[in-house]
């Protein structure tokens, strides 16, 4: 589903963000992306979702080498990746349904197909009732949710999240991981970048590390 093949990234400010990064993830499998702050978790995310190209190397999505898509052909491809970031970037100005449905509006979805998976995917995730609220008066966890729902509402074989519970207390962390897991139990590919050391003790799941843009073993607060 996903492969890194010898993957290099150097920004145009001559940063080396990765060096020969390889690694599979199976169709259905969840993995957990570990590394410290700057250790190129993010780019790894970036190149998966085609919001950046690698500077060598093969990056393959879904059957897909990044390298084949055009252009014009970038806002299909993403459709297939849904991306759940760690600020939400909701819309405060307009209300859960409109945040949770922009996707299918962009994808021409008809009015009677979205209403019915926007209510699926607030259901999904618990949000269900909330339509007419606005961001602001969410909690945290809340948004964080609306936003993963915003992610799947394309039904994408891929769900890939850049530290989703970094502003969460652990409750809220552990439910928010929980509704992953669950999307990962119906088969989507989940690709999750943390810091959360007790989470990913939690799950038990494959852990990718990075080190200085390079793959490295786990350190000893992540150790199995």
């Amino acid at each position: 589903m996903i492969t890194f093949q010898r993957v290099f990234k150097r920004y145009p400010n001559g940063r080396e963000a990765l060096a020969e990064v390889s690694f599979d993830l199976a169709s259905g499998e969840m993995a957990f992306l570990t590394g410290h702050s700057g250790a190129g978790k993010s780019t790894v995310l970036k190149l998966i979702a085609l919001l950046e190209r690698p500077t060598r190397g093969q990056v393959i999505v879904n059957n897909r080498n990044t390298a084949s898509v055009g252009s014009g052909a970038i806002p299909a491809f993403r459709r297939q990746v849904g991306m759940v970031f760690q600020d939400h970037k909701l819309l405060a100005d307009r209300p859960i349904y409109d945040n949770v449905a922009l996707p299918l509006v962009i994808a021409g979805v008809t009015r009677r197909e979205l209403d019915k998976r926007v209510r699926a995917a607030l259901d999904q995730v618990g949000l269900l009732g909330k339509e007419t609220s606005f961001p602001l008066e969410l909690s945290a966890g809340e948004q964080q949710r609306v936003g993963i729902a915003r992610a799947v509402i394309s039904k994408p074989p891929v769900l890939i999240a850049d530290e989703p519970t970094g502003n969460l207390d652990p409750d809220l962390a552990l439910e928010v991981m929980n509704l992953f897991k669950r999307l990962n139990d119906v088969g989507v590919t989940v690709m999750v970048a943390t810091h959360d050391v007790h989470l990913i003790d939690r799950f038990g799941v494959r852990r990718i590390h990075i080190e200085h843009g390079q793959l490295a073993g786990f350190p000893p607060d992540v150790a199995a």
